[in-house]
């Protein structure tokens, strides 16, 4: 039995690291887009990410040279200003969530379109949705972390500006807020933190712990604190059961972490509907 251990701890050890250490910033930035109403801005910002990591294949670079995780970045960062202005332009008859929609299917048709032109087209695709966190390395872990604690004291900093914008734009923008600019610098830090997850995760995965942990947080939770800590132990559970369970079945680890979060939002909401029915 110790030896079974041993052997899912060499395994296990730096993919379990990511998916504890890296997800809590991602929870934070889901509350923000459930209460903007964006649902899918992050898996949309996440398949432009791929876009850009399709463009930088077709122009000879592998998927692990640093060129090719900077051109994402930077086809991301458009997608970024794309949202930020869009949310300020169209507040009439054209919801922000519809251009979303939009991009994403773009974002997505131009990534089968490049990768029919390159060799190996089909496998690159289902790595670029499903990633390779079971084979994530330490460095890679490391330079993440490192990444993320920065970002996450950026987003701590501003938070009270950022909850404002999310909440009620026309409001911050009648305080003397620039939500366009508080937008951008939002979406900004979000490509980057997209762009990086996505690399190890897989556009699935990161769309997965973006939003299932913050709607099972959101849906038990009023409190901004309340929600995030909820959050952060869905998709700590998440995390431990789909690995668990992708070494024992010898299962995808990304797609079982995925389905372990989708179970667990099942058990959030029937929590939720149970209270909601109780007699106040």
């Amino acid at each position: 039995m110790s030896m079974d251990f041993q052997t899912v701890w060499i395994v296990m050890k730096w993919p379990l690291a990511t998916a504890l250490l890296l997800p809590p910033l991602l929870v934070y930035l889901g509350l923000h887009v459930v209460k903007r109403e964006v649902i899918f801005v992050d898996l949309a910002l996440a398949q432009v990410a791929t876009l850009g990591t399709c463009v930088a294949l077709l122009a000879g670079y592998h998927f692990d040279d640093r060129a090719t995780f900077w051109i994402s970045l930077v086809v991301t960062f458009l997608g970024a200003a794309f949202f930020s202005w869009t949310r300020s332009a169209h507040k009439g008859e054209v919801p922000q969530e519809a251009i979303i929609g939009i991009t994403f299917v773009v974002a997505a048709a131009g990534v089968i379109l490049l990768l029919s032109r390159i060799a190996g087209g089909k496998e690159e695709l289902e790595h670029l949705l499903t990633g390779d966190i079971l084979n994530v390395t330490a460095g890679e872990v490391g330079q993440r972390v490192a990444l993320f604690a920065v970002l996450g004291g950026f987003y701590a900093a501003f938070h009270k500006r950022f909850v404002a914008v999310s909440t009620d734009a026309e409001a911050a923008a009648a305080a003397g807020l620039r939500v366009i600019w508080w937008d951008f610098l939002f979406y900004a830090a979000f490509a980057v933190i997209v762009v990086s997850f996505v690399r190890v995760a897989g556009v699935l995965l990161t769309f997965a712990y973006l939003i299932v942990p913050a709607v099972s947080g959101a849906s038990l939770s009023q409190s901004w604190k309340g929600r995030l800590m909820i959050g952060w132990l869905v998709a700590a559970a998440a995390s431990l059961i789909g690995l668990l369970t992708s070494y024992w079945l010898d299962l995808p680890t990304g797609a079982a972490i995925v389905c372990a979060c989708g179970l667990l939002l099942i058990i959030a909401s029937i929590i939720a509907a149970v209270r909601g029915r109780r007699p106040a």
